[in-house]
């Protein structure tokens, strides 16, 4: 079975033109088509964003049947925070809390979807903090959550979205690759895919990872004009030939 995955950090669907255009993100969404769409910066209820629930525009816009959203930053009128679309069934979700001290709130959406023939595929859709301390300590809190603890090792898990990694150590710095875990450049054996910022990216910010039984992987970040005009950061998207657990 073949599956697309998209992250994006979509800054509220706030261009760098300062517009508020959630067609320029929609555009880019029908152009590629993702089976599976983990997004930061999702605004419910905030003027900057006409006081749109974000995650159901665009849900109801591309006709994912399935979606769920977690809350992280509360604002004078409104709140954001980290989306998971689907065209399969979202069987169970939990946040987990990854807010580190003083530190801005940061949470890890994690969801389980029901996918043909009885597959499972975990997902944890993270926006990460900006210190490498900070980042590292929210990597080994999800590491050592009772809900990935507990996953089956057979099954499929994918680790997606905005870590804020300039310098790209998470992999080995914060223990993914002793967890099991696959990358696409981190280990050093490609050039990382910058994604921001989005005219010109010089950061690999937005990331995969992922174990279990997914093969033939390719992960590429969205080279449309459109894309680079929606928000700060660009789309970065994953395929994979999800095997039998």
């Amino acid at each position: 079975m073949q599956l697309r995955l998209m992250t994006w950090n979509i800054h509220r669907c706030i261009g760098l033109d300062r517009r508020f255009d959630p067609d320029r993100v929609i555009e880019t969404l029908r152009h590629h088509q993702p089976d599976i769409l983990l997004l930061q910066e999702v605004d419910r209820g905030v003027p900057r964003s006409k006081k749109l629930y974000l995650d159901h525009l665009i849900a109801d816009a591309m006709e994912y049947p399935y979606h769920t959203w977690s809350e992280a930053h509360v604002l004078k009128q409104g709140s954001y925070g980290n989306a998971t679309l689907s065209k399969f069934p979202i069987v169970k979700r939990r946040v987990l809390d990854l807010k580190q001290g003083r530190r801005k709130n940061r949470n890890c959406l994690y969801t389980r979807l029901q996918l043909p023939h009885r597959a499972n595929l975990h997902l944890f859709n993270w926006h990460l903090g900006l210190s490498a301390k900070e980042r590292i300590q929210q990597v080994g809190r999800v590491l050592n959550s009772n809900t990935m603890r507990h996953l089956p090792k057979r099954h499929a898990v994918v680790l997606g979205g905005d870590t804020n990694d300039w310098r790209n150590l998470l992999f080995h710095g914060a223990g993914l690759d002793d967890a099991g875990f696959d990358a696409w450049s981190e280990h050093g054996r490609r050039k990382p895919l910058r994604t921001f910022p989005s005219p010109n990216p010089v950061g690999a910010l937005d990331k995969f990872f992922w174990r279990g039984p997914l093969a033939e992987e390719n992960i590429h970040v969205s080279r449309l004009k459109v894309a680079r005009a929606a928000s700060d950061h660009l789309p970065l998207l994953a395929e994979f030939r999800l095997g039998k657990a």
